[in-house]
């Protein structure tokens, strides 16, 4: 039997985008847009993505690294304010191992030029799991993407 443990850190990273406050929401927010900029690694293969995107909705998304580990989110979303904030739960696996447990906070508000995005992320490691800093690179990958697709050129296709 392996030794149960619990590890927790708190991740937050402040962001501000040049692109309105309801197209920095809507990436979050409409599936076919968070899917675009949403994994951190763009080698990896997608097996899996849904998300309902509400107060009592869920999310999930599969993927497998170039290794053939598969990534697992399963999320919850406890809060939705439109163009204002929202509160899920989340965890992540691989393969069959659940690795970490997550409740986040993303908020938002309109500045001058554009959207500053705030993001909480209050974590448990767990069982023993090494995170190294893997999280927060993963996070900021994934922001950076984020930061991509909501200032590009509309008149583009993203």
């Amino acid at each position: 039997m392996r030794a149960r443990s619990t590890d927790h850190t708190t991740i937050t990273i402040e962001r501000h985008f040049k692109a309105p406050l309801p197209k920095v929401f809507n990436a979050w927010a409409v599936p076919e847009q968070k899917q675009q900029w949403f994994a951190c690694h763009g080698d990896w293969k997608p097996l899996e993505f849904q998300l309902d995107f509400r107060t009592g909705g869920s999310e999930s998304n599969r993927i497998a690294s170039t290794d053939g580990i598969v990534h697992a989110y399963q999320a919850g979303y406890i809060d939705v304010v439109h163009n204002e904030r929202f509160i899920y739960a989340f965890d992540m696996m691989l393969d069959d191992v659940r690795i970490s447990v997550s409740l986040a906070t993303v908020s938002f508000a309109a500045e001058p030029g554009g959207t500053k995005m705030t993001f909480v992320e209050q974590v448990v490691f767990l069982d023993g799991y090494s995170d190294n800093g893997s999280r927060l690179m993963g996070t900021e990958i994934g922001f950076d993407n984020l930061r991509l697709f909501v200032e590009a050129d509309d008149a583009k296709v993203n």
